[in-house]
């Protein structure tokens, strides 16, 4: 071991890598025997990546060459093999071309400058077991989520997990919290698409910054999340948009297609038909939430009253008849409502005369 916690065959890897970049490996049956020679069974990198990576270089592809050590850090990074995973991206980095130094000293375009000011990453909140999902859709998420937890055993058989997802409906019903619910499900970084960060009114440069957010996420296994997707995916024959606009539609269709499949990509929108066909039709999964039914009603309430120390007194299918049409959104506070009024009138508060009272007040 290295003193600074790396291994001997990690450093192989890296160094292996950085020759191959450099086109100093010309035999590449060589650099096969070689590799095999520094990494037993267990520590060396998965098979595909490996015969990947001598594609690459045998065929002088390094857009695949890019993609397969992108894939090569995630897994590492994964391992917490940090320091690895940084010296692999240096390899990509030293063959880039170099940032522009402007006239102040400050360099444009720098990593953690991007990462700032286009995208958020935060701690998701919930659970999926905190959800009110329909029997449909909890089926194809714990569908989607067994792919992405079993993705090297697909992979094995020429198959790769799906990995994008578009979330639909009217506000409230949780096409955020399910995002969020995915990513904590898989226990990987959650990042949100800051649009204040991307969008520009000059010529080319969103397209760019939309490049560079994007170049970033291929590094890791993290959930990349699109809120109001039809900001940047509309109709590309509105005559209402911007050119800008519909450069980015562009922009964003080629390089979603890029995305390795350890990206997962979710958007969610409440206007699907405002989205471009060709952007709707990138998504192996589109799913609707809608508002509850009276059962998924009766449930939240009943749900509630477990939580809380004393019951309502009324029957949740009463209040089923008197919410249905509101989002869950709706429904959570209109109950929250009526706990804090009961608790800010203790000692003598009358819980069931609150909800009633509440109830009647509903249109």
């Amino acid at each position: 071991m290295k003193g600074d916690g790396v291994g001997d065959n990690e450093y192989s890897l890296f160094y292996s890598l950085k020759e191959l970049e450099s086109n100093k490996f010309v035999h590449f049956t060589g650099f096969i025997t070689y590799l095999c020679e520094q990494f037993n069974d267990e520590s060396m990198a998965r098979s595909d990546l490996l015969i990947k990576l001598v594609q690459s270089g045998s065929s002088g592809d390094r857009h695949l060459f890019k993609k397969t050590v992108q894939a090569i850090i995630a897994e590492e990074k994964g391992k917490h093999h940090h320091q690895l995973a940084s010296k692999l991206e240096d390899v990509i980095i030293d063959n880039q071309p170099k940032p522009y130094i402007n006239g102040n000293g400050s360099v444009n375009g720098s990593k953690n400058l991007q990462v700032e000011k286009l995208l958020h990453k935060s701690n998701p909140k919930f659970a999926l077991k905190d959800l009110y999902l329909e029997q449909e859709i909890s089926t194809a998420v714990s569908e989607f989520v067994q792919e992405q937890f079993r993705s090297d055993f697909l992979r094995s058989h020429g198959l790769e997990p799906r990995h994008r997802i578009l979330l639909t409906g009217v506000p409230g019903n949780g096409k955020t919290s399910l995002a969020e619910a995915i990513a904590n499900e898989l226990m990987i970084p959650f990042y949100r698409v800051r649009y204040d960060g991307i969008i520009t009114s000059y010529l080319g440069e969103t397209a760019s910054r939309l490049s560079k957010l994007l170049e970033f996420v291929s590094q890791e296994h993290c959930v990349l999340f699109f809120d109001e997707f039809d900001a940047i995916g509309k109709e590309r024959g509105d005559t209402h948009e911007t050119g800008e606009i519909k450069r980015l539609v562009n922009s964003l269709l080629l390089q979603m297609d890029e995305l390795p499949s350890y990206v997962v990509v979710i958007a969610a929108t409440n206007h699907p038909e405002l989205l471009d066909k060709a952007v709707w039709r990138r998504f192996q999964i589109k799913i609707e939430l809608g508002k509850p039914s009276e059962k998924a009603i009766q449930q939240v309430v009943q749900d509630f009253e477990k939580r809380f120390p004393k019951k309502f007194g009324i029957a949740p299918v009463q209040f089923a008849k008197k919410l249905t049409g509101r989002s869950y959104s709706e429904i959570i506070d209109f109950l929250l409502d009526i706990q804090r009024k009961y608790v800010l009138s203790l000692p003598e508060g009358n819980l069931k005369a609150i909800a009633q009272s509440q109830l009647k007040s509903v249109k």
